[in-house]
């Protein structure tokens, strides 16, 4: 009895499997989401990395020698055009100024007796007392009287530049930077470092750089250099901390020469520092929108690669068929802003393009899923027989 089950159970299932492989399942196009090209507007930022600098940095040096007797400001403070930062000591300099004006004094003396002696000789001469020789030797020694009073007079002003120099003042309005000499340390012009910087922070200037390719899409966008610097959209500025900067800034220069160590140039921006929030030495990304107006978008994930080709898989008659796209350089990480090789209205798959080969059918899936209503009756049924028994 169980022998004959289990040859009955087995002729079920050879039955089952002949009839499985003489019935296969038909298949349709797959689903797969499209989207039709349309023209928009995109702003795609581009981010270059940065150096802060104040308007103006300037390292102060003494121009004389001596010892540091005043410290007159503090590292940080705010200071204006001739304000005083330094004190040296101005001893030796009163002390050279004075000895200077006193030979001023003795070669004024010196002139007038020379005066004197000309004088007299020339009215000697011309009573024939004298001769020739002795009123040109006098002349001569008043031509060298006036000589020295002059060469007195440049001692006395390189003596006063001197002790005013031994006040170090600010050259411009700025913020002081760091102290590194304090009271009573010797300073002299050759110093390894500076008394301190000055920097305008009024308005900073950034520094960023961008390779020779970018530099002449720009170009050839705009025209020229000066068309670009008229042209160019205001930019951002994106701090150490990844915060934006508040206010946007203007690309004020482009170097003229092109580094050839690093195929770049550099670009200069200025950014308004009202609140005193930028510091010069800092580093940040200057955030350059691109803007295009009117171009077609793509997503990325609807392209795929070949030979360092960009294509798309376009729904042509209900089929897949690839089409290659000439896209810009730059991107927003998802996006292709597409130059040439779709025109508005065509339709592209926008996803699952790595699974798809040329001629696969498509069914969109935004169409009307007709053929899932009768799969659901089918499985429903079969649900329900399978109760029944």
């Amino acid at each position: 009895m169980k022998q004959t089950f289990v040859k009955a159970a087995l002729m079920a299932c050879c039955v089952a499997a002949v009839g499985c492989k003489e019935t296969p399942t038909a298949m349709g196009p797959g689903q797969y989401a499209v989207t039709t090209v349309a023209t928009t507007d995109r702003v795609i930022p581009s981010n270059y990395s940065a150096t802060i600098r104040g308007r103006q940095d300037i390292a102060i040096y003494p121009q004389v020698s001596g010892t540091i007797v005043e410290l007159a400001v503090n590292e940080g403070q705010t200071v204006s055009k001739g304000q005083t930062l330094f004190i040296i000591d101005q001893v030796p300099y009163k002390a050279a100024l004075q000895t200077a004006e006193a030979n001023v004094e003795a070669a004024k003396a010196g002139v007038a007796t020379a005066q004197l002696n000309y004088d007299s000789r020339k009215e000697l001469f011309q009573r024939n007392v004298v001769s020739q020789f002795d009123l040109s030797t006098a002349k001569n020694q008043l031509l060298t009287a006036h000589a020295q009073l002059a060469q007195a007079e440049a001692q006395r002003v390189n003596a006063a530049n001197n002790l005013s120099y031994t006040v170090v003042k600010s050259p411009s309005n700025g913020v002081v930077g760091t102290l590194p000499y304090r009271v009573g340390a010797l300073v002299s012009a050759s110093i390894p470092q500076p008394l301190t910087t000055v920097s305008d922070n009024s308005e900073m200037y950034v520094y960023f750089s961008m390779t020779e390719n970018q530099l002449l899409n720009l170009t050839r966008e705009y025209g020229s250099i000066e068309a670009t610097l008229k042209n160019m959209p205001d930019v951002e500025l994106q701090l150490n901390d990844g915060s934006i900067y508040d206010r946007k800034g203007r690309v004020e220069s482009i170097s003229g020469v092109i580094d050839p160590s690093t195929g770049s140039v550099s670009l200069r921006a200025a950014f308004p520092n009202k609140g005193g929030l930028l510091h010069s030495g800092g580093a940040g990304n200057v955030i350059l929108p691109s803007i295009f107006e009117n171009c077609i978008v793509v997503p990325q994930v609807a392209t795929f690669e070949l030979q360092d080709k960009v294509y798309v898989y376009k729904v042509v008659d209900g089929k897949a068929s690839s089409s290659m796209i000439d896209v810009e350089q730059i991107s927003n990480g998802s996006e292709y802003i597409v130059k040439s090789g779709l025109t508005p209205g065509d339709v592209i798959v926008a996803e699952g393009v790595g699974l798809l080969r040329e001629g696969t059918p498509i069914q969109p899936k935004t169409a009307p899923a007709a053929q899932a209503a009768p799969a659901s009756e089918a499985a429903a049924a079969q649900t329900q027989t399978v109760k029944e028994e």
